[in-house]
C-alpha cells in the first residue's frame, strides 16, 4: 500500500565527486509551520505552548522555500506544529505545496476538527494525516496530553477523517508508561481503520526530558522491535519504526534466521529505507526558519532566512557528516549495520554531546 509519511532511502557513501542533490536526494521534510498548540504533551519535542510565538516564517516566506525546495527535488511534506491547524494560512500552504509536486500530508492532534476541515484538507491536496494515541484509552492518553478530554477530541477527528475519506494513520510514543499496553494500542489502530501504526520510542528532548526516568530500557527497547517485527505480517494495516533505527537491523536479523531475502517484494519499503534519516533523505524546518536533520536533533544546519533551501542541504557540514557512516564513532563505527541503521544521532548527541557517537540505547555487539 502507497505510504506518503514513509521515505525511500538508498544510502550510499559520500564520494567527492558526487552532488549531494544525486547521491543523497531530498525524500521528506517535515515542517513545524508553527509551535503554538493547544495541548501541553508530556513528550513534546518543542516545549509547545497556546503561543503566539513571535518571529514565525510568513506565508510568503513559507512560499519562498517551497519553491527552493522545488528545485532540490519533490519529498513528501509533513505539516506540522505545535499543532498546524492553529496557522490561520494552512490550508492555503497546503494546496501551494500540492502546486508545487510535493505530497503534503499532516501531523495533527485531531481535536480541532469540525465539520470544514476533512473537506477543505482534501481541497488543499492533503493525502495523509497522522493522529498521535499514546494510550488505547482517555486515561492514559489524556496524561500524556495533559488536557482532559483530548483522547475523544482525537477520536472525534479520526471519525471524521474516516467518514471524509481521508486516510489516516496513528502514532504512537512509546515509554515505560504505555509499554504494556502497545499490543492494546495496535488493536484500537485497526479497529479505528487506521492504515498505518507508526511507534516512536522516546528522544529526550524538550518536556521529553523530563521524562528520561521513563525512557525503556535498551533491553525493552529490542524486546519491543521483535515484536513490533512480528506484528507485521498478522494485521492489515503498515507498521513503521520511528526513531528506532535497530528495526532495520532486528529485520535484516530475523530475515536471515527464516531464511527469506530481504527484498521490497517480500518486505516493501522496510527493504528499501534505512533507520536513522537525519540530513541524509530528511530534514525539519523549524518554525523561525532554522534547518535541522531532525525535530529532535536542534542542530543549525542554516536558516532558510539567510541562504537558501538548496545551499543548506548541499553544503551544510552537519549533513555531510550524517551521510558518511564511516565517521560514526563507537561502536556504530564498527558495526556492520551502520549504512542501514545509524543509531539515533539525536539520543547519541543528547547523552554525549557528539551527534556522531554510538548509540546509547543499543545492545547489539558488532561482530
Amino acid at each position: 500500500m502507497n505510504d506518503p509519511l514513509r521515505v525511500m532511502n538508498h544510502d550510499s557513501s559520500t564520494s567527492p565527486h558526487a552532488s549531494p542533490l544525486t547521491s543523497h536526494p531530498l525524500r521528506m521534510v517535515a515542517w513545524e509551520l508553527t509551535r503554538s498548540c493547544n495541548l501541553a504533551c508530556v513528550h513534546c519535542r518543542a516545549s509547545a505552548e497556546r503561543g503566539p510565538y513571535p518571529g514565525e516564517l510568513s506565508t510568503g516566506e513559507v512560499f519562498r522555500v517551497m519553491d527552493e525546495i522545488a528545485d532540490v527535488g519533490k519529498p513528501v511534506i509533513i505539516l506540522t506544529g505545535g499543532e498546524p491547524l492553529l496557522r490561520p494560512d494552512i490550508f492555503e500552504l497546503a494546496a501551494y505545496g500540492t502546486g508545487k509536486g510535493f505530497r503534503m500530508v499532516m501531523a495533527t492532534n485531531g481535536t480541532l476538527f469540525n465539520e470544514e476541515t476533512v473537506p477543505r484538507m482534501k481541497a488543499s491536496g492533503i493525502q495523509r494525516i497522522s493522529i498521535s494515541l499514546d494510550g488505547p484509552n482517555a486515561e492514559t492518553h489524556d496524561a500524556f496530553r495533559k488536557v482532559e478530554g483530548s483522547f475523544e477530541g482525537s477520536l472525534q477527528g479520526i471519525q471524521m477523517a474516516r467518514k471524509g475519506g481521508l486516510e489516516f494513520q496513528i502514532n504512537t510514543t512509546i515509554t515505560r508508561i504505555n509499554l504494556h499496553l502497545i499490543p492494546d494500542i495496535l488493536k484500537l489502530a485497526v479497529d479505528l481503520g487506521a492504515v498505518a501504526l507508526h511507534i516512536f520510542l522516546l528522544v529526550p528532548t524538550g518536556r521529553g526530558k523530563e521524562l528520561q526516568e521513563q525512557e525503556i530500557s535498551a533491553e525493552d527497547y529490542e524486546k519491543t522491535l521483535h515484536w513490533f517485527y512480528d506484528q507485521v505480517e498478522k494485521v492489515p494495516l503498515q507498521l513503521k519504526a520511528t526513531c528506532a533505527p535497530h528495526y532495520y537491523r532486528i529485520l535484516r536479523q530475523r530475515a536471515k534466521e527464516e531464511g527469506k531475502k530481504v527484498t521490497q517484494k517480500e518486505f516493501g519499503l522496510d527493504a528499501m529505507t534505512r533507520g536513522c534519516l537525519g540530513g541524509i533523505s530528511f530534514c525539519f524546518i523549524s518554525n523561525r526558519g532554522q534547518v535541522q536533520p531532525c525535530g529532535y536533533l536542534e542542530l543549525n544546519c542554516g536558516n532558510v532566512r539567510e541562504k537558501s533551501f538548496q545551499e543548506i542541504w548541499s553544503s551544510s557540514g552537519i549533513f555531510q557528516n550524517l551521510r558518511n557512516t564511516d565517521g560514526y564513532e563507537g561502536k556504530c563505527g564498527r558495526c556492520e549495520f551502520r549504512k542501514v541503521c545509524g543509531g539515533c544521532r539525536a539520543r547519541a548527541y543528547e547523552i554525549s554531546g557528539n551527534y556522531m557517537a554510538e548509540e546509547p540505547y543499543c545492545i547489539y555487539e558488532p561482530l
